[in-house]
């Protein structure tokens, strides 16, 4: 079971909801109809990792660092994203 937990702390913004949901094995997960609303169909999300949580944010409300590291990612997505590479690491 994966808790799907939007925060806003550094904005100080208060929670608005906290849903459930269930990660699949490809890693999927569905986000919730209510959650899903907020955003428009087709819209780019950021995917923000913190050692405690994960957040969706509009691509567009990204500070200029994080956009750097989402340019990088898109960047050397083509040399890091191989099966070769997934082999190599896979037991580390």
């Amino acid at each position: 079971m994966f808790i799907l937990l939007i925060r806003f702390v550094r904005y100080s913004m208060p929670l608005i909801e906290i849903k459930t949901g269930t990660i699949t094995e490809k890693g999927q997960i569905v986000i919730p109809k209510s959650l899903r609303e907020r955003f428009s169909p087709g819209e780019k999300v950021a995917i923000i990792s913190y050692e405690d949580r994960i957040e969706l944010r509009p691509i567009d409300s990204v500070n200029e660092a994080l956009s750097c590291a989402y340019a990088a990612e898109k960047t050397l997505k083509k040399d890091w994203d191989l099966k070769e590479e997934d082999e190599a690491w896979k037991n580390l």
